[in-house]
């Protein structure tokens, strides 16, 4: 009877580990689903951005323009195509997951830009939505980080500037905070024959002080000059 036990005994601790090693490995598939489905939920949809909604109104604008052969005010027919191209590739980048700007600093002189400070979140007594940052010259911002738009000193105009996606806007005078969107590569030059800025991009927006909150000095580009450059950036 005891031999018949002890051999029953080594077979009954066999499955009992069998079960064990199931149910553990079951408690692990459970477990990483539970931590893994709210980062899917918190993924924010492409569709509420902002940004896509603004280029997805604009682009539907311009191809109402386009289908009508009616003049937008103050674009020609080629400037429209070129905003309708640059729109497109911009609403590609939202719908793939980019989420984030870059601006490349070529004046001569250094320049602010606005971007999200690094513990944003955590940062209750925060003042302003962005920070703003000095972005020396021959640097561009670092990739992943979102350059979010670029400071206009009171001194220095926007060469061929207008406000808006769709390219109606008025001048710019004065101090002024420039919003591009998320999956834009910013280049800002100088004209040499002016001192006027040039964008590539011409999709940039005036952002409005009491709409936004941004910090948006009425100081000179002699004075960004004397800032020590913090953005984090790439060498270019």
């Amino acid at each position: 009877m005891n031999s018949k036990l002890e051999n029953i005994l080594p077979i009954n601790r066999n499955q009992n580990m069998k079960i064990w090693k199931s149910l553990l490995i079951v408690l692990m598939i459970v477990a990483n689903l539970a931590f893994a489905q709210p980062s899917f939920a918190d993924r924010p949809k492409f569709s509420k951005n902002p940004d896509y909604i603004e280029v997805t109104k604009a682009l539907k604008q311009l191809s109402q323009t386009k289908d009508t052969q009616t003049q937008v005010e103050g674009l020609t027919p080629e400037e429209i195509k070129t905003r309708t191209e640059e729109l497109t590739l911009q609403k590609y980048a939202l719908e793939t997951g980019i989420n984030w700007g870059q601006c490349s600093n070529q004046t001569g002189n250094t320049i602010a830009v606005y971007g999200k400070r690094p513990n944003d979140e955590e940062d209750e007594d925060a003042v302003y939505e962005n920070g703003l940052y000095f972005l020396a010259d021959g640097q561009s911002t670092k990739n992943n980080w979102d350059c979010d738009g670029i400071y206009l000193p009171n001194d220095v105009q926007v060469e061929n500037f207008t406000s808006s996606p769709n390219g109606q806007g008025e001048e710019l005078t004065g101090a002024a905070a420039l919003k591009i969107l998320d999956g834009t590569q910013l280049v800002i030059k100088r004209n040499s024959d002016t001192a006027a800025i040039e964008l590539n991009v011409p999709t940039v927006k005036v952002i409005d002080s009491k709409e936004a909150n941004w910090f948006i000095p009425d100081i000179s580009q002699d004075l960004i000059n004397t800032r020590v450059p913090n953005a984090p950036s790439n060498q270019s």
